[in-house]
């Protein structure tokens, strides 16, 4: 087998040329893995496995039918678990390594820069003992009576689309917590878009130390007062309620400013105490305000803090034409969670979750490569491409044949969709009680009648 095309034969695509035997080999060698040569070697299990998540995370038994083999299930869980994680980490590196550098194409970039989306969600899991201690399960459900849920933290380049790295931690993690290592994959002068819990005063600080910029809606619970000269309060006890905490600098224009953030006097959870004694006493923000309308008439109050402080290159209007594309972030989930099934994953161990998560970040990034080359052909945005469409087509596609032209969306601008379901569910009750118990109790009753 001297290719992952000659192997199956079927192989799609692979549009970044990094899954073939020699990179897979080579990460192997990194990690120190060393496998015997067998009919699942490394190259043939890192393949498979991506076909497995292609089809829809098929069960196991139905790999070997992709494959045309006749191995096992069993074998196959194998052998998916004889690569250590690493090793699906640093390929999926590497396909992060050859897609990148089209996000510094002119097209895709935003005023000079780089621009990205950070976003938290869950998915679900088996339920075994292993996963219910690591991540843990929804307050109020009994052991056994539901499923381990853990928390995901996704980071989308904001121009394409693709997956940077996703981060599984216990349900009740918080967003901000992997900031060390999603901030690790940005370059200086990118700039980080997400939502109002990552501006916060240490969020905010390590970005500028990191010399990268950060867009982001202003906390509920933060005062901010467009009042020239307006007083402000101290922290501590004798802070004053009702009042800003932040020192008014300079007004750059109606609603915008510059203000002064002072370092609050203890850190937060995610951040251990010598990195925050590390930032800087105080930080030069900007916020802004707008009273935006909407393509359908409504109008919404949109609140701003932005390190990016330049009103003539970043207007004011710009920043928050910016922020409302977020909605992206939450279209891309969906097509990681819903369109390919990572909602709910199906491996019983941790480590199997986890290298699970990694296969999935890095067919969808073959996806959205083929999708960016299918915009650059149709003369079309990437985001016009139907990502379902082209997940069908690399899934049905044979080494070789030509890439059509792909379904192109309309142009849903500030789309809205109601969190809610339209087809009834059947009318069981919840599971309150460990299935056992339950079986239990309808073989009583069963005797009795």
């Amino acid at each position: 087998m001297a290719s992952i095309a000659a192997a199956l034969r079927r192989f799609k695509r692979d549009p970044l040329g990094v899954l073939n035997r020699s990179v897979v080999e080579r990460a192997c060698r990194e990690h120190d893995h060393r496998w015997r040569e067998r009919e699942l070697d490394p190259t043939l299990t890192v393949a498979l496995f991506a076909q497995q998540i292609l089809h829809g995370n098929t069960p196991c038994s139905e790999v070997r039918h992709i494959a045309g083999r006749s191995f096992t299930a069993s074998a196959w869980c194998q052998a998916r678990a004889r690569l250590p994680l690493a090793v699906y980490q640093t390929i999926l590196a590497r396909v992060c390594e050859a897609a990148m550098p089209q996000t510094r194409e002119r097209q895709h970039l935003w005023r000079g820069h780089r621009t990205f989306h950070v976003d938290g969600s869950t998915f679900s899991m088996p339920d075994t003992a292993e996963l219910r201690r690591v991540f843990g399960q929804p307050t109020g459900q009994k052991t056994g009576c539901g499923f381990p849920v853990a928390h995901l933290l996704v980071l989308f380049s904001a121009a394409t689309g693709l997956v940077l790295d996703a981060f599984a931690s216990p349900l009740r993690t918080g967003d901000v917590s992997q900031a060390s290592e999603y901030l690790a994959h940005l370059n200086a002068g990118d700039i980080l878009i997400g939502d109002d819990s990552f501006s916060g005063y240490a969020h905010l600080a390590l970005l500028l130390q990191r010399n990268l910029h950060g867009l982001f809606p202003n906390h509920h619970r933060r005062i901010i007062d467009f009042r020239p000269s307006r007083a402000h309060t101290t922290k501590g006890k004798n802070a004053i309620a009702g009042l800003p905490r932040s020192r008014w600098i300079k007004s750059l224009g109606k609603e915008d400013q510059l203000v002064e953030w002072f370092k609050p006097s203890s850190h937060p959870a995610w951040m251990s105490k010598e990195d925050y004694d590390a930032l800087p006493e105080s930080i030069v923000v900007r916020e802004i305000r707008r009273r935006v309308r909407l393509p359908e008439g409504r109008r919404i109050t949109v609140t701003l803090i932005t390190t990016l402080l330049d009103p003539i290159r970043y207007p004011a209007d710009a920043l928050i034409e910016l922020r409302l594309r977020r909605w992206d972030v939450e279209t891309n989930l969906r097509h990681l969670k819903t369109t390919m099934g990572l909602d709910v994953l199906h491996c019983k161990t941790e480590v199997g979750v986890r290298k699970e998560l990694v296969v999935f970040c890095l067919v969808y990034n073959l996806v959205r490569v083929i999708m960016m080359q299918a915009a650059k052909r149709q003369r079309v945005s990437v985001d016009r491409i139907s990502f379902a469409d082209t997940l069908k087509w690399t899934r049905h596609a044979r080494p070789g044949d030509t890439l059509p032209d792909l379904l192109i969306n309309p142009r849903r601008a500030n789309r809205i969709e109601p969190r809610c379901k339209k087809r009834r569910p059947k009318q069981y009750d919840l599971m309150t009680r460990p299935r056992r118990e339950l079986q239990k109790q309808l073989k009583k009753q069963q005797k009795r009648v």
